[in-house]
Parts: C-alpha cells; structure tokens; sequence
C-alpha cells in the first residue's frame, strides 16, 4: 500500500494499447511499461483518463493490471501501481475501489465526480465513503473536465480523512498547490503538464504527466535536477520539453501520445476507442520531429 511519505517523484498515467480492431493488446502495454520502468518513474497509474478508462472493462482492467505488475517485475523495481477507480456515482466508485484493492493496487487515483455537479459537502462525503475502503486514495482535482470546482476548504477537508494520502491537481494556476504547501497539507502531485516545473517551485512533491509517456527520461531527469537543487538546469530542461507538452495537448489526449510510441513502435497500433479520433495530419507533421 502506497503511503503518504512515498507519494512524490514522476508518476505516468500509461496509455492502453489497441490492436486495429480495437481489442486491449496486453502485449505493447507489458512493453511500454516496463521501458517506463526502466527510464526511472516513481509510479505507475493503470486506467486512468489518459488509458481511456471509460471505455476499459471490468475483465480488461484485470488484465491490465497483471500485465503490468508482470512489466514491473521483470524490471526489478519496487514501483508503487495506482489504478483510476472514479466515477460520477459513489457506490460505483466504492466497487471499482475494492476491486483495484483485490487486484492488489497501491492506491487509487480518485477523481472528482463529474457531470452531476454535487455540493461541497457531496463530495466530502463522497471520498469518505471511497476513503473507507482501505485502499490509499489519491484526491483527482481537475475542474475544467469535471464542471464543478472544489473549494480550498473542501480540499483540505478530504486530504484530512483518514485514508487520503495526497492529491493530483490539474488546475489551470499553481494557486491550490502554494496555498496547501503553505498549511504544511499532504502530498500534491502537479496533473497540468504546462505547470509542472512553477508547481514543483510552489511545493508540489512530484508531478504525474500524461506527456511523460514518451521523452521519460527527459521527465524524470527535469525532476532529478530539481530535487537535487539544480533548479536552473531543470528549469533548461523543462523548457525543451515544453514545446512537446503543447502539441501533446493540441488535440485530444492520448492520441497525440498514442500516434508518436505506433511511430517509435514501442506499441503496435495507436488504435483509439471512439469517439477519440486519431490524430490529424496536420499534427502528424508537426509530432514527425520528435521521432
């Protein structure tokens, strides 16, 4: 179990490979995980928005999970594996918690219920009742996807419940990162790739990129530097990667990520499930010099 002195450092969100008829493809993932494993990340998450978890069964995540806690073994590291377990509906949340916890999950990364836009209180009661599972949650803050925005107060309500460890925070600013680092609350982790060097100097513990999927070690590296008081040459390095970070977003993720690893094959297809579209041939163009 993933404790809360342990949550820092470059967690990656993995893709979730497809073959051409869109079927999971167990073994790209076995491969691109355990090269993840290998440029040096501090943590794994399994099935989150970035793996297209809406579209994952119940059977697949199973599958998923065991291919890469197979990935982490062959690679000889002792990596913390989260899996995305949040839904807009409590009780379904609470399953998919258990569930993730019998897989044998570190923690689970748990978002904001979306859509329904419940009260402050709602969802204080909502990661209470997740929280009380057993399995660590990580606190998943990102408003411009969910509709609803949580209050400094709300947050530092849930991180306070027994069984939170820390939080992701894709907020547009570094605003909810300064001002718990300043209360001395638990761990952030920057979600907002555009942010994450401003994060780490505001008092974010570690960062979990969805662009880290490919340039690891690039993303790793940023990170070593920094905590090592090189923040100059992290910075540099930051800067190079910026550009990247920018296309990856330009359309609508994963498929930027997913075009560039078919390209490199370290996958075998950058196969999406609808209603994600593969990237244009615009972008394509523009990815080409990064391959």
């Amino acid at each position: 179990m993933l404790k809360e002195k342990d949550l820092h450092g470059v967690y990656v969100p993995i893709i979730t490979p497809f073959d051409e008829e869109g079927e999971l493809d167990a073994a790209s993932l076995y491969n691109h995980a355990y090269n993840l494993f290998q440029d040096g990340i501090d943590g794994l998450v399994v099935n989150g928005t970035t793996g297209e978890s809406p579209t994952i069964t119940g059977d697949e995540l199973g599958v998923m999970f065991a291919t890469a806690q197979a990935a982490r073994d062959a690679a000889h590291v002792q990596v913390p594996l989260v899996v995305g377990t949040g839904t807009n509906d409590t009780r379904s949340t609470v399953r998919r918690t258990e569930e993730a916890g019998k897989l044998g999950a570190d923690a689970a990364l748990v978002v904001v219920p979306y859509y329904n836009k419940p009260s402050q209180q709602g969802i204080i009661e909502h990661f209470r009742r997740v929280a009380s599972v057993g399995v660590p949650v990580i606190l998943y803050e990102v408003p411009h996807r969910t509709g609803v925005k949580l209050e400094l107060d709300t947050i530092r309500a849930i991180l306070e419940l027994e069984g939170v460890i820390g939080m992701k925070d894709s907020t547009p600013n570094t605003q909810v990162v300064s001002e718990l680092a300043g209360m001395g609350s638990k761990p952030i982790l920057c979600g907002e790739d555009s942010l994450l060097y401003n994060a780490l100097q505001s008092g974010a513990k570690g960062v979990m990129s969805a662009s880290a999927n490919v340039e690891t070690e690039r993303f790793v590296a940023f990170y070593r530097y920094f905590l090592a008081g090189q923040q100059e040459k992290s910075k540099e390095l930051y800067e190079e990667l910026l550009p990247l970070i920018r296309l990856l977003f330009q359309e609508p993720n994963p498929a930027p990520l997913k075009w560039l690893l078919a390209q490199q094959e370290v996958i075998e297809s950058g196969t999406l499930r609808l209603p994600l579209l593969p990237v244009t041939e615009g972008l394509r163009a523009k990815l080409a010099s990064y391959l």
